[in-house]
């Protein structure tokens, strides 16, 4: 349901990273994520000391190991998961980590194949091998795709750090709170304000802003009381903001994401479940979701076709 409401979710913390959201289009571009990095403020995880895992890269399926690649389809306009840094043409993101990882675990080079997100379930195992952007596993695109867990992801509020104005999310009359425009964060939001309304409380001002970066920064400058985000995108704020913000309790509404994979594949399902399993067991993943501020999705076993998605 996340990654559906992309419009809602797709922000940018730059005017780089507006500008590169633009320049997705529908066109497939492609570029080699092994050795394409950012000098600038949104560089990618340091992932020199991935080595070759012999035991996960003898899983690997033959076509891949031939062609001596994985490709992988995004839709790089949803930072801090995949989006483009500010030369407007490097993919960076966790995601864009991950999928990096994942080859370079197996000996093979990754390449990132930019796309909108309705065409990449229908384009996994066809024009790329494997599809890896933020998608929730549904039990609609399990019909469809095989699935590898690999995060989790729900609703998260952000305050100011220490909460000096008391905010109590199970009390929102009277606050302010800044959302992004056309969430549903920001239905939501407007919904708490009409019953607020109707039920003679104190007014609740919803503060909607194109950029999720505006919200973060009314929350830090106190403009709004409260910002109300993708956890994701939450997390990501409070690592850019040095400190000035923090989350308000628990990530709420969370749903599993996973790495797309042709169905029926069961070569290429067990060969990203080994290496996304030994990414976790030696700490890279952990260590890429830190450096983007996206730890608080963190799951510590990777499943084909889950039965649990939440």
């Amino acid at each position: 349901m996340f990654k559906n409401l992309k419009t809602a979710a797709a922000l940018a913390l730059s005017a780089a990273m507006l500008l590169a959201t633009a320049a997705c289009g529908t066109t497939d571009t492609t570029t080699d994520s092994t050795t394409g990095t950012a000098s600038n403020a949104t560089e990618g995880y340091d992932l020199s000391g991935v080595k070759t895992n012999d035991a996960v890269a003898a899983l690997l399926p033959s076509k891949v190991k031939s062609a001596g690649k994985l490709t992988v389809g995004m839709e790089l306009s949803y930072a801090p998961a995949e989006f483009l840094a500010e030369d407007g043409k490097t993919p960076v993101g966790y995601d864009v980590d991950i999928a990096t990882a994942i080859g370079k675990i197996a000996g093979v080079k990754t390449e990132i194949v930019s796309s909108t997100f309705d065409s990449i379930v229908p384009s996994v195992g066809s024009k790329y091998d494997l599809g890896i952007t933020a998608m929730t596993i549904t039990k609609e695109r399990l019909e469809a795709v095989d699935f590898v867990s690999y995060y989790k992801s729900g609703f998260s509020w952000i305050v100011k750090k220490g909460n000096p104005n008391k905010v109590d999310t199970t009390q929102l009359c009277g606050l302010k709170i800044a959302v992004q425009t056309g969430t549903v964060q920001e239905e939501e939001a407007n919904k708490a304000a009409e019953q607020c309304k109707a039920d003679g409380k104190d007014a609740t001002e919803v503060l909607s802003t194109k950029l999720q970066t505006d919200a973060a920064t009314s929350v830090v400058t106190g403009k709004a009381d409260v910002f109300y985000a993708d956890s994701p995108v939450g997390g990501y704020a409070i690592s850019q903001t040095g400190g000035e913000l923090e989350m308000l309790g628990d990530v709420e509404g969370t749903a599993k994401q996973g790495v797309a994979i042709a169905k029926g594949d069961e070569e290429m399902d067990k060969f990203i479940q080994a290496a996304v399993q030994e990414l976790m067991d030696d700490g890279t993943y952990g260590k890429i979701l830190k450096h983007w501020g996206v730890e608080s999705g963190a799951i510590d076993k990777a499943e084909i076709n889950p039965t649990d998605l939440a």
